[in-house]
């Protein structure tokens, strides 16, 4: 993935950002409820995603009822999705999925200082390691992660957690973040970044 396509599918990415927002501004139970309709909302429309010959018959009969400046439009952003989807993630289930997943488990089951942290720390650390890897990345592994786009990403985590949590708990939660991402732990780095972080954070809070 190019650069500029990398910028995009971060500056998408950061729209995740909007769940620690209206933690902040509307409390748990309709952030809950955003998520919940956002995550139906995915799972709708994720076989048109995916199922490209029945998006295609389903352009093909709008046309009949839909002006075709509309439907130009949308191919237009079909394309920009295109061109921000990894490989693997074209036949599979969508980031956006499991990043909303994620996002009401987090919401859910832990405090609010935890679950904002964590989800803040999964959007802009994982949107910093990408770049910071791509654009400076000069030690690489062989997964192709780079030290410096861990770094960033361990870096930003402590930026984010410390103000929420403390020094000692935003220390843990930004490795348990940087190693979740390092590893792509599964079944998705959108879903186990937030967990990862969440979890550390929890369970260290309980022993310090």
């Amino acid at each position: 993935m190019s650069m500029k396509s990398e910028l995009k599918r971060k500056s998408l990415h950061m729209t995740g950002l909007l769940v620690p927002l209206s933690y902040h501004l509307f409390g748990r139970e309709l952030t809950l409820t955003l998520i919940g309709i956002s995550f139906f909302l995915f799972v709708v429309l994720e076989p048109f995603r995916i199922i490209e010959e029945l998006r295609d018959n389903i352009k093909r009969r709008l046309r009949i009822y839909v002006d075709e400046d509309v439907i130009g439009r949308v191919e237009v952003l079909e394309k920009h999705i295109d061109e921000i989807t990894r490989s693997h993630e074209r036949y599979r289930v969508a980031a956006h999925i499991y990043f909303a997943a994620a996002s009401f488990i987090v919401v859910y089951f832990f405090p609010m200082e935890v679950a904002v942290g964590a989800i803040t720390v999964a959007t802009v650390g994982d949107a910093l390691a990408a770049i910071v890897g791509k654009s400076l990345g000069r030690h690489r592994f062989s997964n192709g992660k780079s030290l410096e786009g861990s770094l960033a990403y361990f870096l930003a985590g402590v930026a984010v957690l410390w103000p929420l949590v403390g020094l000692p708990l935003a220390l843990v939660g930004s490795i348990a973040g940087t190693v979740a991402e390092f590893y792509n732990l599964p079944p998705d780095d959108n879903f186990s970044n937030q967990l990862a972080v969440a979890l550390a954070v929890y369970l260290a809070g309980l022993l310090i």
